[in-house]
């Protein structure tokens, strides 16, 4: 038995859509073909924001994924066919993806490169998992991102990090983990670890394939760290940042990273948890023609 619900075809600027069935309280609608286009990944911000203000029947939530949405709804309230219906109008309202203009914001943080932290992840996991990782000379991960990449050296990365701005596309493997990809600047690209860290500090920043990625708890993980910022999770509220919601960084955000010292980092990580750091936070919606033009 297919899972397919229903499939929409390309048109009018408007990638292909399938409906499959997710379990009996959720729809996935997948966007145009496996590959990696941010184009895909913008129509489904804009279809998330469209949800916000016109859900469905039975609507709870909805999450987006690299080139999907997968929304929840209660089957006491509405059936499924109701749901597809309602999300395929939503789609009908859509702007051809060149058009769009996404609610956002842009969010700057520090990072500080090459940490004792994310060093101490490299050092355990050379000592207790793989001894002979060409990605630990060194005891980090540095020399394998810049030789992977055909770089000069640590500082010609660190460029690449700090003069790239970063798309949030979608949030998920640990809490409100962000996955970063260059909306211009970088073109970074290495292969994860394998097998992957049995820890990864909170606030490590790594980047595996093209993208970055900000680790929100302590956990496992398999790409290659560079550097450390802020904590980008907490349920607690501790820090005014996190009172209306948990997650610090949200799909169709942007990111910009900061160069400053590890001690800088370290009295700024205390000072988040004391309430009196203020992130650097501002909106700034996205129009998908500039980076159709930067293109």
């Amino acid at each position: 038995m297919s899972a397919v619900i229903a499939a929409v075809r390309q048109q009018s600027g408007r990638p292909a859509i399938t409906y499959r069935q997710a379990g009996d309280r959720y729809v996935l609608a997948e966007y145009g073909d496996a590959e990696l286009d941010l184009r895909l990944n913008f129509f489904a911000v804009g279809v998330l924001t469209g949800l916000a203000v016109d859900p469905p029947p039975g609507f709870v939530e909805a999450a987006p994924g690299l080139r999907s949405i997968l929304v929840r709804f209660d089957p006491a309230v509405a059936n499924r066919d109701a749901v597809v219906e309602h999300l395929q109008a939503v789609h009908d309202r859509q702007p051809e993806v060149s058009a769009l203009t996404l609610p956002g914001r842009r969010v700057e943080l520090p990072i500080a490169f090459d940490d004792s932290a994310t060093r101490q992840a490299v050092h355990r996991y050379a000592t207790t998992i793989r001894a002979d990782a060409p990605y630990t000379e060194g005891g980090s991960n540095i020399a394998y991102v810049v030789e992977q990449n055909g770089l000069a050296g640590a500082e010609e990365l660190y460029a690449a990090i700090l003069g790239t701005e970063w798309w949030a596309a979608f949030t998920g493997f640990a809490p409100g983990l962000p996955f970063l990809f260059p909306l211009s600047g970088s073109t970074l690209n290495v292969p994860k670890y394998n097998p992957t860290r049995a820890w990864t500090p909170e606030g490590a920043v790594g980047i595996g394939g093209p993208s970055v990625a900000v680790y929100p708890v302590d956990s496992p993980g398999s790409y290659q760290l560079f550097g450390r910022t802020l904590p980008i999770y907490d349920v607690l509220g501790r820090n005014r940042a996190f009172r209306d919601d948990p997650f610090l960084i949200r799909a169709g955000d942007r990111v910009r990273f900061t160069r400053v010292d590890e001690d800088d980092l370290l009295r700024a990580r205390r000072r988040v948890l004391d309430d009196s750091y203020s992130y650097h936070v501002e909106d700034a919606p996205f129009a998908v023609a500039d980076y159709v033009a930067w293109r």
